[in-house]
């Protein structure tokens, strides 16, 4: 039998968007009206987005007819129980209780279990897990491993927790004030870098060790399933579904958004064992999202995520998915751009600190380099570094440790063509590195300021 080199879309394109190409013109006015932070931009002013793959993904034929069967009911919607299935078919914990994104399952966990003096680590936390976090007065740490944060060295897990870093937190800050310990699934922050079944399995051994709950953030779980599948030894031969349902047996529980490998536009979900801690969650959901078998969610999103659910389990999708991103990081790693290597699952992370040297980190070499990815091409990038997380909660700040600039793609969104222009513009833009200048905020926020803070060049 042949195998054939050319990965192709698993999909037919069923129907189209258009989209507008705004001129060199139009692109600096409308950097000028957003403060330079293309958060702030309107959306049909972008012509290739790859801000976030979080909700921005195409839905499928059988999604769009899961739709239809959406049912509106208060309490007890069949399409909750139809949810309810697809989540614990491959999440088995007793309690799934739905919420209209991940940053809402955070909340309320973090509310319930977070508070002054307590710490929790992670791998990577993202944006919203930390924020959430903080604000209840806890400390969020991340323990990723060395090999994690240094984007040109190779690691097939590079999102792997540092076991003995998260054995000795445990042991000075005592296990009495950690309340639980998360593992991102892919890591996010560090370049969309998965976890190893065996780093699940020591982490799971030191939270024995110490008591500890184990939790999952586990939005793109499929793809860093994918990743064990394609390179852990052993994993080969199982099916994808396989290694989730063991990753989740691996934890006590999860926070999920379903937009990104759930593959709807909106929804997400927090799940756990612990009867005492689901029912002050269901309390709290009830108070701020909706009754706990809709959770602030339409029937008719219920649905389209337990379809989704079915279709991100497949291997057809995954491999298309996985190289596709590759596709994207090796053509710019030949070009010569700095990239996180290997290529990550969701997105392909340029390392604007090595391409932008001249640059100090508190002068945001990565917004530098997503603004200039605009301004010449009209692509959306996303700034993951120092402006996103140099920021800490006593208003001081401090470089982050990376400044990378996150390209996510939307998931069976844009073709072959379109990746090969950002490759076009990316690999222009880096020729033309030397030229850009760094940023200083004017305007921030005292949280999360990545989205709407304002920026001038120095």
């Amino acid at each position: 039998m042949h195998r054939w080199n050319t990965i192709i879309e698993p999909f037919r394109i069923h129907s189209v968007e258009p989209v507008r190409f705004p001129s060199v013109r139009e692109r600096n006015e409308h950097l000028e009206e957003a403060g330079n932070n293309l958060f702030n931009l309107r959306a049909e002013h972008v012509l290739i987005d790859l801000l976030t793959d979080s909700g921005t993904g195409a839905m499928s034929r059988d999604q769009w007819a899961a739709v239809q069967h959406g049912d509106e009911s208060y309490a007890g919607s069949p399409s909750w129980f139809r949810f309810l299935a697809a989540v614990q078919n491959l999440f088995p914990y007793r309690h799934v209780i739905p919420t209209h994104q991940g940053r809402a399952a955070e909340k309320i966990l973090f509310t319930v279990i977070g508070g002054p003096g307590k710490v929790v680590p992670n791998n990577t936390h993202f944006d919203t897990t930390r924020a959430n976090i903080e604000h209840t007065g806890a400390e969020a740490v991340d323990l990723v491993i060395p090999e994690g944060r240094q984007p040109d060295v190779i690691h097939p897990f590079k999102g792997n927790m540092d076991v003995e870093a998260l054995d000795t937190l445990i042991r000075e800050r005592g296990p009495e004030h950690v309340p639980v310990v998360f593992m991102t699934i892919t890591n996010n922050s560090g370049g969309g870098q998965p976890v190893s079944l065996a780093n699940l399995r020591a982490v799971r051994e030191v939270c024995d060790r110490y008591g500890l709950p184990l939790f999952l953030d586990a939005c793109r779980f499929a793809e860093n399933a994918w990743f064990i599948h394609e390179r852990e030894d052993g994993q080969k031969g199982r099916s994808i579904r396989e290694i989730v349902r063991e990753m989740a047996s691996l934890a006590d529980g999860m926070t999920m958004s379903a937009k990104k490998d759930g593959l709807a536009n909106i929804g997400g979900w927090l799940a756990m064992n612990d009867d005492a801690w689901a029912t002050e969650c269901r309390n709290l959901l009830i108070l701020t999202e909706g009754f706990p078998t809709y959770g602030g969610l339409a029937g008719r999103d219920l649905e389209a995520i337990a379809q989704g659910l079915k279709e991100v389990v497949d291997e057809h999708y995954l491999h298309y998915r996985i190289r596709s991103t590759g596709y994207l990081a090796d053509a710019l790693d030949a070009a010569g751009v700095p990239v996180m290597k290997p290529a990550g699952g969701h997105a392909v992370y340029l390392d604007a600190r090595a391409l932008l040297p001249h640059i100090p980190p508190l002068q945001y070499p990565g917004q530098s380099l997503a603004i200039a990815l605009y301004r010449e091409g009209g692509i959306r990038g996303c700034e993951i570094g120092t402006v996103m997380f140099g920021r800490h909660p006593d208003g001081s700040e401090s470089p982050a440790a990376m400044d990378l600039v996150r390209l996510a793609i939307p998931r069976r969104t844009y073709t072959q063509s379109h990746i090969d222009y950002v490759v076009e513009v990316v690999t222009w833009v880096a020729q033309h590195a030397a030229d850009l200048p760094g940023y200083r905020i004017v305007d921030e926020p005292p949280a999360l300021r990545h989205f709407s803070a304002r920026f001038e060049a120095v």
